[in-house]
């Protein structure tokens, strides 16, 4: 009898300590999932700034058409993108994109001195801020997700429950790594 009693409440408090895990588990995927969501909003807002900033350019450095193709065309690859890794290979050329049309921007003070174009420079530099916020945010719950998908016990329930690790939003090229100047002073 007394042994049955320890089987018992052997099996209970495993049941339980698995129940927990569980929680915990899906409570780490929610976290990188609202994280992610935080990177979406930033982006849709960046996706909206683009074609204004693009025109503006347009209509000052009409000559200038391969750098205005690549921001719109990586700014569509960039919404069509449906994977975090896709949105991130992405959103790298994007940023890649924006960079060169901000040089080619220096080479027309009038476009620098537009009161547009400073506007459209001050809301994209607010958004690159916010994005950098959501992405450093984005990457820590990944972190603590990935920890405990990967870490011993709890990885043997997150196996059994079918959790994965998340990717995080990493710049891929080193030589990419460094923020592109967008100072018109």
């Amino acid at each position: 009898m007394g042994i049955t009693i320890a089987v018992i409440a052997v099996i209970a408090i495993a049941a339980l300590w698995a129940v927990s895990l569980y929680n915990r588990l899906v409570s780490k995927r929610n976290l990188v999932k609202e994280a992610w969501s935080g990177i979406d909003v930033s982006l849709k807002k960046r996706y909206d700034l683009i074609p204004n900033l693009v025109e503006t350019v347009k209509g000052y450095a009409a000559h200038e058409k391969t750098a205005l193709e690549n921001v719109t065309r990586y700014r569509t690859a960039s919404m069509q993108a449906n994977t975090p890794q896709d949105k991130i290979q992405a959103e790298n050329n994007l940023t890649r994109a924006l960079g060169s049309l901000f040089a080619v921007a220096e080479n027309y003070p009038d476009l620098k001195a537009s009161t547009n174009f400073l506007q459209l420079q001050e809301e994209l530099s607010a958004i690159e801020n916010n994005l950098e916020s959501a992405r450093r945010y984005y990457n820590g719950t990944v972190r603590e997700n990935n920890i405990l998908v990967e870490s011993f016990p709890s990885n043997i329930v997150a196996g059994m429950f079918g959790f994965k690790t998340s990717v995080f939003f990493e710049i891929e090229d080193p030589a990419h790594r460094e923020r592109p100047n967008v100072s018109f002073q």
